[in-house]
């Protein structure tokens, strides 16, 4: 039956998904993407060989993939990698990737994992990555990565391509004008860079925005003493009030502008600072800092 398939479709060179492959596939399985679950397909074979080629991936990595949709970046990895798991939350999708799988590169079918479920519920896997690489959903993106990042210490590096002023603030470093939480607690996990753009005219259908890819490479968590949720608390309470002085700003945090400057002067901050001057090590010792008072 793959093999008839492939007939049909005509494979592009590397057995990936080129615009006729991803239409045919998507009214075989009479799909029309949505933007709900922010569908947009990458319909250009060169786009995922550059990701993969970006991503440092290598035969030793466990990969996991949330959203591979019709299985375009599936199946450009499945050749390079250990094992991927693909995390899909439509089950009409996740149910198809194996046969996409089986008929575009037979010899790496017994190399995927598909699990069918909303990634921001995946808590647990049955192999621990080492390597995440996906086209995340635009809509979910920052918490998606958040969440994963958050369970699977077990990654290393990852490649993840997202809206464009998402990536910014993703890879933005303090005094930037787009830093922000994002920016912070992703700072938390991993040092994060650009890795470059990817245009609209890859995708079907085409987003109305310009997508980024972010790549990142694991790091400890700062040592000062304090927790991530701790940490975090800290870093939701400066932002929230972006343009005021930490002092006002983390004053409904620590229980008074007075409490505020106090833990502020412990941790070594200027309490007029604001929020977008520190960096992830600094939010840290304001949070051990109150433990301390």
């Amino acid at each position: 039956m793959a093999q008839q398939y492939a007939r049909f479709w005509g494979l592009v060179k590397d057995g990936l998904l080129g615009p006729r492959q991803v239409r045919e596939l998507a009214d075989k399985l009479g799909l029309r993407p949505t933007k709900q679950r922010g569908q947009n397909f990458v319909i250009d074979p060169n786009t995922v060989r550059s990701i993969v080629e970006k991503a440092r991936v290598g035969p030793d990595d466990v990969v996991l993939e949330v959203g591979p949709g019709l299985g375009s970046l599936t199946l450009a990895l499945l050749p390079r990698v250990q094992r991927v798991i693909a995390v899909e939350i439509d089950p009409i999708l996740a149910n198809a990737l194996p046969e996409t799988v089986a008929t575009y590169q037979p010899d790496s079918a017994d190399r995927l994992t598909v699990i069918t479920a909303d990634a921001l519920d995946v808590c647990e896997l049955g192999t621990l990555p080492t390597a995440m690489v996906a086209n995340l959903p635009y809509n979910v993106a920052v918490p998606v990565l958040l969440h994963l990042l958050e369970h699977f210490d077990s990654i290393h590096l990852g490649l993840v391509m997202v809206q464009a002023e998402v990536a910014d603030r993703l890879a933005a470093a303090p005094g930037s004008r787009v830093y922000g939480v994002p920016s912070v607690k992703m700072a938390w996990y991993a040092s994060t860079q650009r890795a470059g753009r990817v245009s609209a005219q890859v995708f079907w259908p085409a987003p109305r925005v310009e997508s980024g890819l972010v790549a990142f490479q694991h790091r400890s968590p700062p040592e000062e003493g304090a927790t991530r949720q701790q940490t975090f608390a800290v870093v939701d309470a400066a932002f929230a009030q972006r343009r005021k002085t930490l002092r006002a700003a983390l004053a409904p945090w620590a229980g008074s502008p007075q409490r505020a400057e106090e833990t502020l002067i412990l941790a070594g901050i200027d309490p007029s600072a604001r929020g977008e001057q520190l960096g992830v090590t600094e939010f840290a010792r304001i949070a051990a800092a109150a433990r301390l008072l």
